[in-house]
């Protein structure tokens, strides 16, 4: 909540119309989900025009409006009009406001991958017993990131966000508003290659959230990953640096990692047994991240093993699913080589007395590389999969390559869309309740229409 001073004070904005009144206001960007007695702050974007929506914020009794254009409104005269000269800015500025007055722990999230489940899983080990606010789903860009810390309360114990980019200076921008006492960076993997063009640039966005930390400055960061690694040792703002991985040198490690009948099980610097609901051998490193935090927040390695074997891994991200008598692990949220590696590396860890099928769509987004990076993938999919289902342009491209590698062209199918693929699974493969499907695709890509009969 803000006043009407707070407002102007933290947007730099102008009053046109109103009063300086003292009673809270909440801040709405959505006019269709604007309550009564809210201020409607109207964002732009690259497909619509908060502006437009200006009358809908009012007749839903929104007392305030935030806008670059005000001169023209028709609004009630108790009405305060604000005008600000950038409104996605005035949020950032909102949300950086309250964040200066919010004193207890914000620990932030970034990577190119595990950034969500990273997230997830420390926001449920720490509200056991504490008041947490997070992201919710993957609200990490510059409008999502701002909406979660204007919520931000002083009875809240904690703030667990993750910070996104596809363009260089992002982090920066976020990891100033957010000033997180505590930062994690889960790894550096060919993801966004369009802006970022290669893994020394991902190496150096990301790395801007360490140089945004405040008091303590506490970084996390996974030691196996070759291009995080050369950081740790590196002199940077943080005063204090911890790593974690699967090697008795980092400061949290795992040993005995293995699957049983579908839940990962591992064990934390030889003390406490762990258990995960997941297929993702790639999630230790998930929950190491949550576990260091845990640890360094005062949490017991007990409590959080009870904590994370109850913990549900988020929608889309290898979740073993039945349709129609078939069974699919939906790995559909995103996808690029380094995820779409540790997925293939799911399901070659899968117990299968019959095919295990990959259905993949295009990963988009890398740039230059792109063409590569898919051909690449087909060496790991020749490895695993018995047969392959190739959706849209590039994964057309995987599908060559994966023939050329030797995969039997009898057991290569390429689509132009999801829902051929669909068709083309249900109705031309023959699959059985003995096969695993493998569903994996880039979000625009809407691989989850698969499963949709």
């Amino acid at each position: 909540m803000f006043t009407l001073k707070e407002i102007i004070k933290a947007t730099e904005g102008k009053l046109i119309q109103g009063n300086l009144q003292d009673k809270p206001v909440g801040i709405s960007t959505d006019s269709r989900r604007i309550s009564p007695k809210e201020a409607f702050l109207a964002l732009k974007g690259d497909n619509y025009d908060g502006h437009n929506f200006i009358p809908a914020a009012l007749k839903a009794g929104a007392v305030c409006v935030i806008a670059e254009k005000v001169s023209g409104l028709h609004a009630p005269k108790n009405t305060a009009l604000i005008r600000v000269k950038d409104t996605a800015l005035a949020l950032g500025d909102l949300a950086r406001f309250r964040r200066q007055g919010f004193s207890n722990p914000v620990i932030a999230v970034s990577g190119s991958n595990g950034k969500t489940t990273t997230k997830d899983m420390i926001a449920w080990v720490l509200s056991e017993n504490y008041r947490v606010l997070k992201n919710e789903g993957t609200q990490n860009n510059q409008v999502g990131l701002p909406q979660t810390l204007i919520k931000l309360k002083q009875e809240d114990d904690f703030a667990v966000v993750e910070i996104g980019t596809n363009h260089f200076g992002e982090v920066n921008y976020l990891a100033e508003i957010a000033r997180a006492n505590i930062g994690i960076l889960t790894n550096i993997g060919p993801s966004h290659l369009e802006f970022l063009k290669d893994l020394k640039g991902v190496l150096k966005e990301k790395s801007d959230l360490l140089n945004n930390l405040v008091h303590p400055a506490i970084a996390l960061l996974n030691s196996d990953d070759q291009y995080l690694r050369g950081l740790i040792n590196r002199k940077n703002k943080c005063r204090h640096m911890f790593s974690y991985g699967t090697k008795m040198k980092s400061d949290f490690f795992a040993t005995g990692i293995r699957l049983e009948e579908g839940r990962l099980k591992f064990k934390v610097n030889r003390k406490k047994d762990f258990v995960l609901s997941t297929l993702g051998m790639h999630n230790v490193y998930n929950a190491l991240a949550a576990i260091a935090a845990g640890r360094i927040l005062g949490l017991g390695l007990g409590d959080m093993a009870r904590r994370l074997a109850d913990f549900d891994f988020p929608k889309g991200r290898l979740k073993l699913i039945e349709v129609n008598g078939l069974r699919f692990i939906d790995d559909t949220y995103n996808s690029n080589p380094l995820s779409l590696k540790n997925a293939l590396n799911a399901l070659g860890a899968v117990e299968c007395k019959g095919k295990k099928i990959l259905i993949m769509g295009d990963m988009l987004e890398l740039g230059r590389q792109k063409e590569l990076l898919h051909r690449q993938v087909a060496g790991s999919i020749t490895n695993i999969c018995d047969v392959l289902v190739a959706v849209g342009n590039l994964a057309g491209i995987t599908a060559r390559s994966a023939k050329a590698r030797g995969f039997k062209g009898r057991d290569i199918y390429c689509c132009a869309s999801p829902r051929q693929a669909r068709e083309l699974l249900f109705h031309k493969l023959s699959a059985g309740s003995k096969d695993i499907i493998l569903v994996k695709g880039s979000r625009s890509m809407k691989m989850e229409e698969v499963f949709k009969v």
